[in-house]
């Protein structure tokens, strides 16, 4: 049912459009030349660079640092996007404060670590404003792949093959490239239409054919794939929402928070977007805290985010949860749902208590809600996919399935930490293997 029209409470145009524009401006404003310069002098260039290890696509960060001090940041671009092709879009993205930057010589000296995330974006952006693509493409070998879904993985593993001279056929569910990139991170990461820029980009590599509105199992089928390409590559995603199991979701203003990000993405007018006066938000990983933040961006009165665990177990780091705290989100741990109550739209979603181990305490409570978003994870959907291990595809090494001529990376494959500068590594990895495989090397 539509929100705008059903749900009481729901309403667009909470705030003008100049305090729209301000509370969605970029959360991490560039560094200018003068700055950059500054921020990699504090760099120690270590030789045996923990930063380095703590990266999941292994990039040479000492190295491009020291080229930016240098005053080469297209060097250092290269040097970033020769291991992680959407370098740009994961400076801004990932938790950096967990990763290299947790790991950096000057954290543990200082507490203070080099701003690597901001510098790898400063490099990037140099070398993407000036319309420069340093990769080019091997001779063509005649081989033909498929590459189903254009997120991170996708567009990683498209961009290899294509490196390496083969031609690749680019499939996706929804009517544009980019996946996680362009319809599902907050707003205010990614400011300017980063994501599509960037696949833009990407795509000047040349020999990889992007089809959109193509659903896996509707209208292209594994087995077809694999009658008609040397190989396949699956970076599906996770498409399918879980449910809270209370058996009473369908009231009006409950939905995924998926949804409500993929929608504020795509919006070009923030002040027609509806929110409720009262949003609650359920889950603790990085799509809760983006869909709390935004909605509390769109001029929600109060944002609540309840987890059912301790706040040291939430998947979202501390600080994405430091920061849904400054901008006036709640946050409630160690309590479950229990009940959504209302007659024919939600009114109140009641909780339960829990322990450490999730058992309920018996003591309940209810918070008002006229919006609620579900954020508790998602599953893997389509159908004849090669063998599951849980609720993501099995795979071995880099990321071969139980399907011959079939492999998988990103979010939809197991073993991964769902993180996007982890999807850009598998499907790198799993380019090289399928190369491998092909070449016979």
């Amino acid at each position: 049912m539509s929100q705008t029209t059903l749900t009481p409470g729901i309403a667009a145009g909470r705030l003008d459009a100049e305090t729209l524009a301000e509370n969605f401006s970029d959360l991490h404003p560039p560094l200018d030349a003068h700055e950059a310069f500054v921020a990699a002098d504090r760099c120690y260039f270590c030789h045996d660079a923990p930063c380095i290890t703590a990266c999941p696509t292994d990039i040479d960060i000492p190295l491009f640092i020291r080229q930016i001090a240098t005053g080469t940041p297209e060097a250092a671009a290269e040097t970033i996007l020769s291991q992680n092709i959407l370098g740009g879009m994961c400076a801004r993205v990932c938790p950096t404060e967990t990763l290299c930057e947790e790991a950096c010589v000057r954290e543990a000296a200082e507490g203070k670590p080099v701003q690597i995330g901001r510098l790898q974006r400063y490099a990037t952006d140099t070398l993407m404003q000036a319309g420069k693509h340093p990769f080019t493409r091997a001779a063509p070998t005649g081989k033909s792949i498929a590459v189903v879904g254009a997120g991170p993985a996708g567009l990683a593993c498209a961009h290899r093959l294509a490196m390496h001279g083969h031609d690749v056929t680019l499939f996706d569910a929804r009517s544009k490239p980019g996946g996680l990139n362009e319809f599902g991170i907050a707003a205010y990461k990614t400011v300017d239409g980063f994501a599509q820029a960037e696949v833009d980009w990407l795509l000047k590599i040349g020999g990889i054919t992007v089809e959109t509105g193509k659903v896996l199992g509707r209208d292209i089928t594994l087995e077809a794939l694999k009658s008609q390409y040397k190989a396949v590559f699956l970076g599906i995603g996770l498409g399918g929402v879980n449910a809270l199991g209370l058996g009473d979701e369908e009231k009006d203003g409950i939905s995924d928070a998926v949804d409500f990000i993929a929608g504020l993405r795509q919006a070009e007018d923030l002040t027609a977007l509806p929110v409720g006066r009262d949003v609650v938000v359920i889950g603790g990983g990085m799509t809760a805290i983006d869909a709390a933040v935004q909605a509390k961006a769109l001029g929600a009165l109060n944002v609540t985010l309840v987890y059912r665990r301790r706040r040291d177990r939430m998947n979202a780091s501390r600080f994405e949860q430091d920061l849904a705290a400054s901008k006036g989100v709640r946050i409630i741990c160690n309590a479950m749902p229990k009940a959504v109550h209302g007659n024919g739209a939600v009114r109140e979603v009641e909780f339960e208590y829990t322990d450490d181990d999730l058992t309920p305490t018996g003591e309940a409570f209810r918070i008002a809600a006229d919006q609620v978003f579900k954020a508790i994870g998602q599953t893997i959907s389509g159908k004849d996919l090669p063998d599951l291990e849980g609720r993501k595809i099995k795979v071995t090494g880099a990321g071969r399935t139980s399907l011959a001529g079939v492999w998988a990376g990103g979010d939809c494959a197991a073993g991964g930490d769902d993180l996007t500068v982890t999807a850009v590594a598998e499907g790198r990895d799993a380019a090289e293997d399928i190369d491998a495989h092909l070449t016979g090397d």
